[in-house]
């Protein structure tokens, strides 16, 4: 799920926030958005544009001012669905494991539980909203144009970004982390500056949501169509006639099954756009044959470009969460603070979980019983069930891992590996972190918000006592902080890579050896932009689609 998606560790997190009325009212539907069986049996198009995710919907707004656009999204919509609109019902479609769930549950074979999107505006419709930049040294490694990048952030910004307000728990993390030596503080800014700041949400002032899908409102009405619930099985490709593989056309399925084709129309720069996230990608493209070989051939797939690096060089931010309980009522908050550290990682914060079993503990990220998570929560003094927890994000990361197919069936999780703290560098990042989330708590901006007979070890036996993942635990796990990240890991659900610039696609997100192909999503990432990735792949669908009309300009005016 391109995608700031989370739930807490400890969490079973139940978010009380009064609402109004929505601050600006999102669009409720879209004439060209229908269900997939209404589709045509064949169709043709401009440009065929796989995932409506957090890119694929700037995309596909951007690319229908003058084209035809076809975008397939395998979700349903996210509006008039509370549990993704509402900023109090947080965590409750991430908890939601049913077929027709947005949130797609996975778990990695590090034992680590994690989510994929299913649902229209992708990833932005399941995080917890924080909103921040790429740093400009990442434009500038990206080879982005800096000027175009700026504008498409703008282009964003003006509809799905907002200032959060304020409140004394947030505020009490904020002036920690200064006094922690995490400086300057920097004010309220999307951009990305070492120190302290207040970043951005996509929740409005109201507590409402604005996703990607609501960049569809820019789309040209006449030339884009939106089919939700569409499964897209294969890419074709056309191989004879011409010098290498040329995309074509997709088959695709509805939620009854039906197949149905869609094709690029015979015009020279007409292409298929795969921005089906870091999962859904490489995935789609090893179904499709453009992938290692011998993977290939023995899934029964026929090769159409044997390329080793498909699934290769997947990474997942290691989170690591501290739980610290209160002795004072908090306000519910997202993430809304940030410490930019020299050293290389992220240190954010959330507060208001509340605890209890029954659909509570549904929202635990594990697939632990549910004995053992109200086992777990029984547990906790009463005086515990204030609080909030601050994490450290490693930046990066360095450790990678791979992706490989279980079946041929797309809508199934294929086998992930991200080998958290594999590299020592994440390690020592993550102990760094950590140690900066003590000096936070022992701050005295922080005070009011901590027992004082409560010591960090005492907080850190706390938070190892809940269910946070399907890893071993070691005795020394509470004594050693590197063994504590170790067994203490989780996702915070920016994972990416797969079919990474430089090795799957060129700097134009062309993917190599093959036409009329391009990947757009997280899965081009080499590592994660910024604190939280989403402005970035919002900003990556609207700065490419720009650049993909530029150049079908130049090229119809030269011919």
């Amino acid at each position: 799920m391109g995608f700031c998606s989370w739930v807490l560790l400890v969490g079973i997190l139940l978010l009380r926030l009064s609402s109004s009325n929505q601050a600006n009212a999102q669009p409720r539907t879209y004439s060209f958005m229908r269900d997939a069986t209404t589709a045509a049996p064949i169709s043709y198009y401009d440009y065929i544009i796989v995932g409506g995710g957090t890119a694929g919907c700037p995309l596909a707004a951007t690319l229908s001012r003058n084209s035809s656009v076809l975008l397939l999204e395998r979700g349903g919509s996210p509006y008039g669905n509370p549990n993704i609109t509402d900023l109090a019902a947080f965590g409750e479609a991430l908890s939601d494991l049913s077929p027709s769930s947005p949130s797609q549950r996975f778990v990695s074979e590090d034992g680590v539980i994690n989510a994929r999107a299913r649902v229209l505006g992708g990833g932005s419709c399941l995080n917890a909203g924080f909103y921040t930049r790429a740093s400009p040294y990442y434009v500038r490694e990206a080879g982005w144009d800096g000027k175009l990048v700026n504008e498409s952030y703008a282009w964003v910004e003006r509809t799905v970004a907002f200032k959060p307000t304020m409140r004394e728990w947030q505020s009490a993390v904020r002036d920690g982390l200064v006094e922690a030596g995490v400086v300057p503080f920097n004010g309220f800014t999307y951009d990305h500056i070492y120190g302290t700041k207040v970043g951005g949400t996509i929740f409005d002032e109201a507590g409402h949501r604005h996703t990607a899908a609501d960049l569809l409102q820019y789309a040209n009405p006449d030339n884009v169509v939106v089919l939700m619930h569409a499964s897209v099985y294969k890419i074709l490709f056309k191989r004879r006639g011409t010098p290498r593989p040329r995309a074509h056309g997709v088959i695709f399925r509805d939620s009854s099954g039906a197949k149905h084709k869609a094709y690029l129309r015979r015009r020279s720069n007409n292409e298929i756009i795969v921005s089906a996230g870091a999962l859904g990608s490489p995935q789609l493209l090893m179904l499709s044959g453009v992938g290692p070989k011998d993977h290939l051939m023995a899934n029964n797939i026929t090769v159409v470009l044997d390329q080793p690096l498909v699934g290769q060089g997947m990474s997942d931010n290691p989170m690591n969460a501290v739980f610290i309980p209160s002795p004072r009522p908090v306000e519910v908050s997202l993430i809304q603070v940030v410490g930019i550290t020299e050293f290389g990682s992220y240190i954010e914060a959330a507060s208001g979980a509340s605890f209890g079993g029954g659909p509570r503990a549904a929202l635990l990220p594990n697939r632990r019983t549910p004995k053992a998570k109200i086992d777990y929560t029984n547990s906790l003094d009463q005086a515990t069930i204030n609080g909030g927890f601050i994490l450290e994000k490693v930046m990066g990361p360095a450790s990678t891992g791979h992706l490989k197919l279980r079946n041929l069936d797309p809508n199934e999780n294929p086998s992930v590996t991200f080998n958290y703290f594999d590299h020592p560098e994440d390690l020592r990042r993550c102990v760094k972190g950590i140690a900066t989330i003590e000096r936070v708590i022992d701050s005295r901006a922080f005070s009011p918000f901590k027992f004082p007979e409560l010591p960090f070890q005492g907080l850190l036996n706390l938070t190892l006592r809940a269910p946070l993942n399907l890893r071993p635990r070691h005795q020394n796990t509470s004594t050693s902080i590197e063994q504590f990240c170790k067994d203490s890991v989780m996702t915070i659900w920016h994972y990416h890579g797969g079919c990474q610039v430089g090795k799957v696609v060129d700097h134009d997100y062309k993917v190599l050896g093959v036409d009329a192909l391009r990947v757009i999503d997280g899965s081009t990432f080499n590592y994660s932009p910024g604190t939280n990735p989403q402005a970035t792949v919002m900003m990556l669908g609207r700065y490419m689609g720009i650049r993909i009309l530029n150049e079908r300009l130049i090229s119809e005016v030269s011919s």
